[in-house]
Formats: structure tokens, C-alpha cells, sequence
């Protein structure tokens, strides 16, 4: 039996990816005596990374809305949260007066695109599903005839 095959081993690579990186940020700011902004940098794009993953898994939970209202409330939650923690942010350390609007981009740029992907292998996943439904209607339409 193999643990690791084709269909999860770019999975398995980036766990363990983000496993070492988060131990090698932990290690540092422990050894170093210091968290530097680097360090900080990698952790939120760890947490805006997890926070757009389980947003974006939430979407059958809106099923019953339209794709294109449920991707804007989708992005909605996460461009506030993205404000809300950078406002807060800007309470322990100074804030660039375009912080806000880099902060949104870097954060953006990256997730429309995630979201493109994750939409688009879900409509082709949906797709191969009614094919495989219409297929079997088909076959057992045949059978009945026969």
C-alpha cells in the first residue's frame, strides 16, 4: 500500500513545505531572541492562506445563492478581515500610508486566482459528474427498452 501517490504528492510537498518553514520561523525567533518582520511577513501569508482555504471550502454551504454572489461575499469577509488585521496591526507597529491599499492588493492578487482555479476545477468536476449521470440514465434507459 503506498501512502504517497500521484494524486496527493504536490499535498504531501507543501505540508511538509509549511511544516519546516513555520518550525524554521519558530526556531529563529527562539534562538535569535527576536521575531523580525520577515518572520512575521511568512506567518500571515500562513494565515491569510489558511483563511482563504476554508472560506473558499465554505462555498456548498451557499449552494442555494448564485456563484458570482457567493464569490463576492466570499472575497467580502476576507478583504475586511485583511483591513481589520492590518488596523489592528497598525497598533504595535507603524503603518505605511498605503498600507491598507498594499496590504489588500498583496492579498487579492493571489486569491481571485486561487478562486479561479478552485471554481473552475469545481465546474469541471460538476460537469464530469452530470455527463457520468446522463451516461447512467442512458444505459438504464436502454436496459428498460430491451
Amino acid at each position: 500500500m503506498k501512502l504517497i501517490d500521484k494524486n496527493n504528492f504536490v499535498p504531501t510537498v507543501c505540508v511538509i513545505y509549511t511544516i519546516l518553514s513555520v518550525s524554521k520561523i519558530v526556531l529563529e525567533a527562539f534562538t535569535q531572541g527576536k521575531f523580525g518582520s520577515d518572520q512575521g511577513n511568512l506567518l500571515t501569508m500562513l494565515l491569510f492562506s489558511f483563511l482563504g482555504t476554508l472560506i473558499l471550502s465554505q462555498h456548498y454551504r451557499l449552494s442555494q445563492l448564485p456563484l458570482l454572489l457567493v464569490a463576492v461575499l466570499q472575497y467580502g469577509i476576507l478583504a475586511a478581515t485583511v483591513i481589520l488585521f492590518t488596523w489592528v496591526s497598525g497598533h504595535f507597529t507603524e503603518i505605511h500610508p498605503d498600507g491598507y491599499r498594499d496590504m489588500l492588493r498583496s492579498f487579492t492578487i493571489p486569491y481571485v486566482i486561487a478562486a479561479l482555479v478552485y471554481y473552475g476545477a469545481l465546474y469541471m468536476e460538476a460537469k464530469k459528474a452530470n455527463q457520468l449521470l446522463q451516461q447512467m440514465k442512458e444505459e438504464k434507459k436502454n436496459e428498460n427498452h430491451e
